[in-house]
C-alpha cells in the first residue's frame, strides 16, 4: 500500500468535512447486497463504513437481502431454486427457509459484524410490528410480496436510541402470512417513508453505463426526467432497469438523491458520500 503523508491526510479530511456536515443528523438508507455480502474483506469494509458514518452523526438504515445464502440452504435440503422472469418462485416450504435464513442467520450475522466494529445495531425484519406490510405479487410467484405499507416506528425507535436498524426484507400479509420482498424495492419504499436524504443501492457494476461493456462510458449523474429517454435508448436495460426504477420511485417520493454504487470497491459507501467525485451513478430530482 502506498504511504500517506500528513498533507494527503489533511486533504482527505478537509474534503470529507463539508459532506459530514451535510449528512449530520440525516437518514441514509443503504441496500446491502451483491459481492459485498459474500466477500469477507468487502463485508468488513462495509461494516466499518457504517460504524464510521454513525459515529459522524449519519443515521444509517441497513436493508439487506441474502440470495446466495438462501440458495446454499436450499441446496442442502435438496430443493432446486426456481426463478420466473428473474424473480425467485417461493412456495410455502421455500418461504419458511427464506424467513429462517434472512431474519435469522443473515440478519444476526450483520448485527454481530457491526458490534465487532464497535458499532451499535439491532436486527429487525418486516414482520416486526408490521414494519413491511405486503400482499401477493403474483400467483405465478407464490409467496413473493408487493409492499403495501411501511410502518417505520421500529426504525425510528432504533435510530433515536443510537442503533443502526438492520432490516431483513420479509413482509407480512393481512392474514399473518410471510412474503419474500425484493430488497431493492423494500429499501426504496423505506427510504421514502422515513424521509431519507439518500438511498444507496450496492451492486456488482460501476453504475449506469452508456455501453454496458465499457466502464469508461460510466454516467455519474442522471436527472429523474432523463430516465425515460435513457430507457428508450437502451442505456438503461436488463438488470439495471429494476434498480433504476427503485431509485426513480424513491426520488419521486421525496428522497433527495439515490445512488447506484459498485459494492466490489472497498469503502465505496464512504467514497460516494464523503468525496467530491463519488463512485457510482447518482439519480436526482
Amino acid at each position: 500500500m502506498m504511504p500517506i503523508d500528513n498533507n494527503m491526510r489533511t486533504q482527505v479530511l478537509n474534503e470529507a468535512l463539508p459532506y459530514i456536515q451535510q449528512y449530520y443528523g440525516k437518514i441514509v438508507v443503504v441496500k446491502y447486497g451483491g459481492a459485498a455480502m459474500t466477500c469477507e474483506k468487502l463485508k468488513q469494509a462495509v461494516m466499518s463504513d457504517i460504524v464510521l458514518l454513525s459515529l459522524c452523526g449519519v443515521r444509517i438504515v441497513l436493508v439487506h437481502g441474502g440470495g446466495p445464502e438462501i440458495n446454499s440452504v436450499l441446496a442442502k435440503t435438496g430443493k432446486e431454486p426456481k426463478f420466473v422472469n428473474g424473480m425467485r418462485y417461493t412456495d410455502k416450504e421455500t418461504m419458511e427457509i427464506v424467513q429462517m435464513v434472512l431474519c435469522g442467520k443473515v440478519n444476526k450475522d450483520l448485527v454481530k459484524h457491526i458490534y465487532e466494529n464497535n458499532g451499535r445495531a439491532i436486527g429487525l425484519c418486516g414482520l416486526d410490528s408490521g414494519l413491511i406490510q405486503a400482499k401477493q405479487l403474483s400467483e405465478d410467484l407464490g409467496y413473493v410480496g408487493e409492499v403495501t405499507k411501511i410502518k417505520p416506528k421500529p426504525i425510528f425507535t432504533a435510530l433515536e436510541n443510537g442503533y443502526v436498524p438492520v432490516i431483513a426484507t420479509v413482509g407480512i400479509g393481512v392474514n399473518g402470512e410471510s412474503y419474500n420482498i425484493n430488497a431493492d424495492i423494500a429499501a426504496a419504499q423505506i427510504a421514502a417513508r422515513v424521509g431519507a436524504t439518500n438511498l444507496i443501492l450496492m451492486t456488482d457494476v460501476k453504475g449506469i453505463l452508456r455501453d454496458k461493456d465499457d466502464d469508461s462510458t460510466h454516467i455519474q449523474r442522471v436527472k429523474a426526467y432523463e430516465v425515460p429517454l435513457l430507457k428508450e435508448q437502451g442505456v438503461i436495460s436488463g438488470g439495471m432497469l429494476p434498480k433504476v426504477d427503485c431509485c426513480f420511485e424513491a426520488v419521486r417520493c421525496g428522497v433527495d438523491k439515490a445512488n447506484i454504487i459498485d459494492g466490489r470497491i472497498e469503502h465505496s459507501i464512504l467514497l460516494e458520500l464523503l468525496t467530491d467525485k463519488g463512485t457510482g451513478t447518482m439519480i436526482t430530482k
